[in-house]
């Protein structure tokens, strides 16, 4: 325990058996309960250490909860690495002095004696050597303090003052005087490069960019990884940073699926890419008609050139026409009547895939896993989409997610489990570096802001939400009845509470009508071609929308961050706002960043709405308006603590504005 006892340490998973997650440039909370028997005052040094056990930062924390101990500071690793943090308290001479000789003293209570013994504890602060020595300038700052405070020709609350000037107490703040310090464990905080945090992905099915139908036959081509690079420039152009394949592996014949997932397949019908596996490869080959590695290669290279790197689906299943089933049958579950069990979920059925029986030969199933993985790595793959990992051991992941770090730091997984909170949150703990949410479900004012704070809050330490207003699989019923503006919405909310967002193809044309009785789109692309005319795009707007908010995000290094989100209370039940804010202390720009995000939820109708903003914690005025810009539109107001707005949908939905500092 120590002499200082310092619990509750924060950013901790499973008491240190799981590292905490940051990325380089990332700002990190730490917090601590730091207190001490008696009155005497206490304080606490959140201190950072590198990957080569170097203190890189050791900062000062504050009260954030008076009362009950609570201390808080934050640090920003600069570099990628197996990082740790620890809390140092301490028990504090000068604070315990100042708070008792600023009461002694006014009431003229042992006067001489409180002034001597300030006198003593600045001339100990001054003359410490070692590691706590003070700097020479701060050291003269304490040194003639303690003078002044000996000086008995001046009036006591004079020389009191000079005691606790200004002067002295940053002097302080920057070294402080420490006595029975006492440090916590240490902790650990693996951090990752800054795209794990925040980035723009953009998903697509390379077959459906430029596939096209005879129109005599009626007979289709597949599009070709090099017809789907043909789409590079204007997915770049919108300001994404990743583009994500579904699995472009070989398909399965064997109760192929047809169109909305009938189990009528017809000639032409592709097939579902997530039955992998045929007499032409398995996880490791390219499907035939997309095209060859080389051609492959030519839609990295091409992408790498526009700025964009490629994430690729994992879907850890086979078709019955997989060489797995045939090699390692025992990989599989055999059912009492001798056929291989399929994938099931019921009432769902899934003929076309059955799923691994990791109980059987898992060391097997594992080697073999890493080994198709480092197929795509060593093509220029940067990032993994890994679909249903809640349906695969956590051991496994834990193995195999710690193998691919070890050799490649830089590959990114986005786990793709939309299941129960408890295996969303061990299976981010145990690596996946990003995680679907259930962001795609909030759709009130109230279920939006609710969860909103609880991803950016204690859990953002290991879970780092990824926010997709639709996906292939999901249409939900808020898009499903409110046209492009809650298109606009949703966007807009997605690019700006996470820092990591994405979106589906086909959502620039405003793809709104659902299959009956279910919430995804009708014609579900997993079935089908679905080639799309890209210069419908301009009379919706939302492609020019998708730019602005990613040119926004690029801008704006608050936007860029998970844990500063603030929400404010407005006066109205559609209209919802939040912030993020970046003091300029740990802002890459070296000046403060502050965004303000609000939304009206109702497509049809015009809301007016009071918000109320608090700017002493932007760090701006409270007693004048300061300069508002709305990023999206380009207008300027004058904001101040109270806002009013006004919503015409028929004009705007949303205001995404960045408050000035004078």
């Amino acid at each position: 325990m120590g002499r200082i006892p310092v619990v509750d340490v924060s950013p901790v998973a499973e008491e240190g058996r799981f590292p905490a997650k940051a990325v380089a440039g990332e700002a990190v909370p730490v917090r601590a309960t730091v207190f001490r028997e008696g009155h005497d005052a206490v304080a606490a040094t959140a201190v950072l250490t590198d990957p080569d056990g170097v203190d890189h930062a050791r900062v000062r924390m504050v009260d954030i909860a008076p009362g009950l101990d609570r201390f808080e500071a934050w640090v920003v690793p600069d570099r990628t690495g197996a990082w740790t943090f620890r809390v140092e308290g301490w028990s504090d001479p000068y604070g315990t002095w100042a708070h008792d000789a600023a009461i002694k003293v006014e009431a003229g209570i042992d006067v001489e004696l409180m002034l001597t013994e300030g006198a003593r504890v600045l001339t100990r602060a001054a003359t410490r050597t070692g590691d706590e020595a003070m700097d020479p300038a701060g050291a003269q700052v304490l040194a003639d303090a303690a003078t002044a405070l000996r000086d008995t020709t001046r009036p006591p609350l004079a020389r009191l003052a000079a005691g606790l000037s200004a002067e002295v107490r940053a002097a302080l703040a920057q070294q402080p005087l420490r006595d029975l310090v006492t440090s916590s464990e240490r902790y650990p905080l693996v951090v990752d490069r800054p795209l794990a945090l925040a980035g723009a992905w953009y998903e697509l099915f390379p077959r459906s960019q430029g596939a096209r139908q005879d129109p005599d036959t009626g007979e289709w081509t597949s599009g070709t990884l090099r017809t789907a690079a043909e789409e590079l420039p204007r997915i770049a152009e919108m300001g994404f940073d990743v583009v994500y394949l579904t699995p472009i592996h070989p398909i399965g014949s064997t109760y192929r699926k047809g169109r909305n997932n009938s189990l009528d397949a017809q000639p032409g019908d592709p097939g579902s890419p997530y039955a992998i596996g045929s007499a032409a490869g398995g996880h490791d080959a390219i499907e035939p008609t997309l095209g060859t590695f080389d051609d492959f290669d030519a839609f990295v290279a091409s992408a790498r050139g526009l700025g964009l790197e490629v994430a690729l689906d994992v879907a850890l299943q086979c078709s019955p026409d997989h060489p797995w089933v045939t090699e390692h049958p025992e990989w599989f579950t055999t059912r009492a009547d001798g056929t291989i069990a399929y994938a099931e979920n019921p009432p769902k059925k899934y003929q076309d895939i059955y799923p691994f029986n990791f109980d059987n030969d898992p060391e097997g199933i594992a080697r073999e896993i890493r080994r198709v993985l480092q197929v795509w790595i060593d093509h220029g793959v940067t990032l993994f989409r890994v679909d249903n990992p809640h349906t695969k051991p956590l051991d496994f992941w834990a193995w195999l997610l710690a193998d691919v770090r070890k050799d490649h730091p830089d590959v990114i997984f986005l786990s793709e489990a939309f299941t129960k909170p408890a295996m969303m949150q061990t299976l981010a703990k145990i690596g996946f570096h990003q995680s679907y949410t259930y962001f795609t479900w909030r759709n009130t004012k109230d279920e939006i802001l609710e969860y909103l704070t609880e991803v950016s809050g204690d859990q953002a330490a290991w879970m780092r939400p990824s926010f997709w207003p639709t996906t292939h699989d999901i249409l939900p019923p808020y898009l499903q009845a409110t046209g492009v503006r809650g298109f606009a919405v949703r966007a807009v909310l997605a690019a700006t509470g996470s820092p990591t967002w994405g979106i589906y193809s086909g959502y620039e044309l405003v793809e709104d009508v659902p299959r009956p009785g279910v919430d995804e789109q009708i014609d579900n692309e997993k079935y089908e071609f679905k080639p799309r005319d890209w210069s419908r795009g301009d009379q919706f707007g939302i492609a020019m929308l998708l730019g602005k908010l990613n040119g926004i995000r690029r801008a704006h290094p608050a936007l860029q961050q998970l844990r500063n989100l603030r929400v404010h209370p407005t006066t109205d039940p559609a209209v919802l706002a939040f912030s993020r804010h970046l003091p300029a202390a740990l802002s890459p720009t070296g000046r403060p960043d502050t965004v303000v995000v609000v939304v009206n939820l109702d497509t049809w109708n015009t809301r007016e709405a009071g918000v109320e903003l608090d700017m002493a914690a932007f760090g701006l005025p409270t007693d004048r308006p300061v300069v508002a810009r709305d990023v999206l539109s380009g207008d300027t107001y004058a904001w101040g603590s109270q806002v009013y707005v006004r919503f015409d949908p028929s004009v705007r939905q949303a205001h995404v504005v960045s408050l000035d500092a004078p």
